[in-house]
């Protein structure tokens, strides 16, 4: 597999994991969720709001996330998303799974346990 394929493949196994995890501690808009995704990886991790926005409309679909439009002064209308308490739930489950995952590729890749 092609390194950019690889790196495709990860960043799609991990998309929801990232945004329910950014959206834990406050209700977020689209385009804040792509930037703070781009900030926080060091711009190793880019999501453009054409892939994003599928993504957040099947996490409400779901009952993951809920969605509310928000209209403020100055500003145009934004739908803002929140996690509700069943999309908690598959946070908390899909961190456990992820560190989980993380320690058993690290047994096997690094030097030492190779």
């Amino acid at each position: 597999m092609e390194p950019e394929n690889a790196d495709r493949e990860w960043k799609k196994g991990s998309a929801e994991l990232l945004i329910l995890s950014l959206l834990e501690q406050q209700s977020r808009h689209g385009y804040e969720i792509c930037k703070l995704i781009e900030v926080r990886s060091g711009g190793a991790l880019r999501f453009h709001v054409t892939t994003l926005y599928p993504l957040l409309y099947r996490l409400e679909e779901r009952g993951f996330v809920q969605g509310k439009w928000i209209e403020k002064p100055e500003q145009r209308r934004r739908r803002y998303y929140s996690l509700t308490p069943q999309g908690r739930k598959v946070l908390a489950h899909q961190r456990q799974s992820w560190r989980e995952f993380v320690a058993a590729i690290s047994r096997i890749v690094e030097p030492e346990n190779a």
